[in-house]
């Protein structure tokens, strides 16, 4: 009896133990990612569509060296290859807006292999208006609202558009040495932001925007053409006067425009609950305790930033998606390219 008892307790451990190994009889879809930055991206998203017939595993582009970027994760080890069970996932850039007129954007909008961010990178969806005040949140934990993000976005938005049309103009002409990204950045940076007043950041962005536009006018009037053609196509590629902030490049958005105005705003967030902890302490010891438990829990903006993924809202996470759902139906009949 005492033997058989052992022999179930054995059999029920091993088939237990068994579960918990990864399900192997499914099929394997390698996703090549740029950098250690882009796996928890790919990963969130790639994960929800796993299934008892096929599963996702992000890596890194190279198993042989340390190297990274785009196109190592197009064409390094996936060469020929690509297809089937090898994807590359990669930041769109500008790639997405060129349609085309460079190599590498012809091949990242003509793959269904080749799974892109439409919005410039991810560091966009990281800084996505609708999910900051939770930012906030966390890097603080006081949820009083300060500054509306997404109506503060917008206005950001209409105000550089006319701008980035041009620098897109710029860029599919290939005339990069007379209005460059880094050209743009720099006008389209924050000045320091009053929390009582993010309306004055908005107005010093546009008297520099305001004059970069007349000067581009007065020197290129042939543009104006393309430019009225361009803003119509640019909207249907998603990019509105409303939404352009998606479309810059990620690391400046994330540094110089949302990092200026999240970085004051938690600065009150803090002093505030910190006042209150002062005000509701019955005694100096009780103060301390409180302040320091309160400031071991808190994290920085930029460690909430890197884990936010209350994006899936924006407008070109949807596109993203409908490529994942594309791409899981050509694996499906079989074609695998």
């Amino acid at each position: 009896m005492a033997k058989r008892l052992t022999q179930n307790v054995t059999s029920l451990y091993i088939e237990a133990a068994n579960s918990l190994r990864p399900k192997t009889a499914r099929k394997r879809i390698v996703a090549y990612v740029e950098s250690y930055d882009d796996v928890s991206f790919w990963s969130h998203l790639l994960s929800q569509y796993n299934s008892d017939k096929y599963y996702f595993q992000v890596m890194l582009p190279s198993k042989t060296s340390l190297a990274k970027g785009k196109k190592v994760a197009m064409m390094n080890e996936l060469g020929a290859g690509l297809g089937g069970h090898m994807i590359a996932c990669v930041d769109s850039d500008y790639d997405y807006l060129l349609q085309g007129r460079t190599h590498t954007s012809r091949r990242i909008i003509n793959s269904p292999y080749v799974l892109q961010t439409y919005a410039y990178a991810i560091e966009n969806y990281q800084c996505y208006a609708g999910s900051l005040h939770g930012v906030c949140v966390q890097s603080t934990l006081n949820d009083k609202p300060m500054i509306d993000f997404e109506a503060f976005f917008r206005l950001y938005s209409q105000i550089i558009h006319p701008l980035f049309v041009w620098n897109i103009w710029f860029y599919r002409k290939h005339e990069l040495s007379v209005f460059s990204m880094q050209d743009f950045c720099r006008v389209v940076r924050l000045d320091p932001v009053s929390v009582p007043h993010p309306e004055d950041a908005l107005e010093l962005l546009r008297t520099r925007v305001e004059k970069k536009l007349a000067w581009l006018e007065r020197r290129y009037p042939q543009a104006k053409p393309d430019l009225a053609m361009m803003t119509p196509e640019l909207a249907r590629l998603g990019v509105t006067p409303e939404n352009t902030y998606l479309f810059i490049q990620g690391h400046h958005l994330k540094e110089n425009v949302v990092m200026k105005l999240l970085s004051p705003v938690c600065v009150r967030l803090r002093r505030e609950r910190e006042v209150e902890i002062r005000t509701l302490a019955c005694h100096a010891q009780q103060y301390r305790n409180e302040l320091t438990a309160y400031h071991r829990s808190l994290q920085t903006i930029e460690s909430v930033l890197r884990k936010n993924t209350n994006y899936e809202e924006a407008p070109t996470y949807t596109l993203v998606k409908n490529d994942v759902e594309r791409l899981i139906q050509l694996l499906s009949v079989g074609k695998h390219g």
